[in-house]
């Protein structure tokens, strides 16, 4: 008897935390208040007499930032911090102009699952899976692809005009890791990294300088 109102105790308890985590929003929005802390739940809403239409309105695709860079990338992000109206509202999106031979470093999103939607140009765009297969496509003009959640993808303009899309996200705040930086841009000893890496130290101490590292 005991071991069965143990058994019915947790299975209850799964069935709650199931119905908690995919409970409905208990109010239509929540749009962020930025001037208070992000707790690890999200920001606190803005008091709702302050909310007005603008708030839903997203302006900053109008002025990409300049793609006057070595990646010859240009990348407008419209996160929670650029548009508090997305708290807690799972997407978020990105507006990408890459010039010919520019590119978007492999990285990945441990927050969230990234959709590009090409609106001029062709890139070749491409994720890792976590059994070390490559997954690579030429994405045209109006074409899609999509890269799961936590992989390694890039994409890369091969062509010879600029390659202009849209980025959405399954998370208003899905963080990004580009890997070189994440490798070579901190100030683990050159000695580590070499053991941890299987790369010459020689070789580890040049991509720290390239990188911005130390040790």
């Amino acid at each position: 008897m005991p071991q069965l109102f143990i058994l019915f105790f947790f299975f209850f308890f799964f069935i709650l935390f199931i119905s908690f985590s995919k409970a409905d929003p208990l109010q239509d929005f929540c749009v962020a208040d930025l001037t208070l802390p992000q707790s690890p739940a999200g920001y606190s809403c803005k008091n709702v007499s302050q909310v007005t239409v603008d708030d839903f309105v997203f302006t900053g695709f109008r002025n990409p930032r300049n793609n006057s860079n070595t990646n010859m990338a240009s990348l407008t992000p419209a996160f929670v911090a650029q548009w508090p109206a997305l708290n807690g509202l799972g997407i978020a999106a990105v507006y990408a102009e890459l010039a010919p031979g520019g590119q978007v470093p492999i990285h990945s999103h441990p927050g969230g699952t990234e959709l590009i939607v090409v609106i001029e140009g062709t890139v070749i765009a491409g994720f890792i899976s976590s059994s070390n297969k490559a997954y690579t496509k030429k994405v045209d003009t109006f074409e899609a692809m999509i890269f799961p959640q936590g992989l390694l993808h890039f994409q890369v303009n091969t062509g010879s005009v600029k390659a202009k899309y849209v980025v959405s996200f399954s998370s208003s705040n899905p963080g990004v890791q580009t890997t070189s930086m994440s490798l070579f841009g901190n100030d683990l000893p050159s000695e580590i990294l070499e053991k941890v890496s299987s790369i010459d130290v020689v070789e580890v101490k040049k991509l720290k300088a390239m990188f911005g590292g130390t040790n």
